[in-house]
């Protein structure tokens, strides 16, 4: 039997969506570690196929999203998620791992603010694919997710958000105004494809039961977050 591929999760004090997200990769075939960031050490990137940033609220959220997350990895480690993707690792980064990401420039330049409602974000988003990536593959051209943020709008320097749809960073959109996103942003990827970060949340949407309606079908077996996760494992 094949060796199943390694994710690694790694955990800040306020992330409280690791262990959704460590049993949604678990069940499309990966086996999983989950790690307190005053664990990591940079060894722990040499024998992992892909690291996940999950959502939450690392550090309280006290200074900026993902602010102190940022500091902390990289007193961990350095260089080394740039060294790991750059020999073939993937990155996802969900909600507040999104946020992580931008802090960590992983993905291209841009911010996560306040909603324009200024309050919290809870509901079911439309989704739409704007680019190939090896995140959503497995996926319809248009499905949900659920969201649940307050700083989730994406903004960037000048036109740099028009740019990244155009480009295909921009790889997925929401169908409509959901936060005041810029070009209706809600995930990038970097150059290589293999670092994805999106604001919605695959991991609480992975079998059917988990839709607010209780006779969705979907033409699916699973909830559409099981197939994202599902698309990077058979990219892994």
């Amino acid at each position: 039997m094949a060796k199943r591929p390694h994710a690694l999760l790694l955990k800040y004090p306020g992330t409280n969506c690791d262990a959704e997200t460590s049993r949604a990769l678990e069940a499309v075939g990966f086996e999983t570690q989950v790690l307190p960031i005053a664990l990591l050490e940079s060894h722990a990137l040499d024998n992992t196929q892909l690291v996940v940033f999950s959502g939450g609220f690392s550090y309280g959220d006290y200074v900026m999203s993902g602010r102190f997350a940022k500091l902390n990895t990289l007193a961990k480690v350095g260089d080394g998620l740039q060294q790991f993707v750059s020999r073939g690792g993937h990155v996802l980064g969900i909600c507040n791992g999104f946020q992580i990401l931008t802090q960590l420039h992983l993905l291209p330049e841009g911010s996560l603010i306040h909603n324009t409602s200024g309050r919290f974000i809870c509901r079911w988003a439309g989704l739409k694919k704007n680019a190939a990536s090896p995140y959503l593959h497995a996926l319809p051209d248009e499905f949900e997710l659920p969201v649940a943020h307050a700083e989730g709008r994406f903004v960037g320097i000048d036109d740099a958000a028009g740019q990244y749809v155009q480009n295909g960073r921009a790889a997925l959109l929401y169908t409509s105004d959901v936060n005041g996103s810029s070009q209706q942003i809600a995930g990038l990827q970097d150059e290589t494809g293999r670092v994805f970060g999106l604001m919605p949340h695959p991991e609480r949407f992975t079998a059917k039961q988990h839709h607010y309606d209780p006779d969705w079908n979907g033409d699916a077996d699973h909830g559409w977050g099981y197939y994202m996760f599902k698309s990077v494992r058979e990219a892994v």
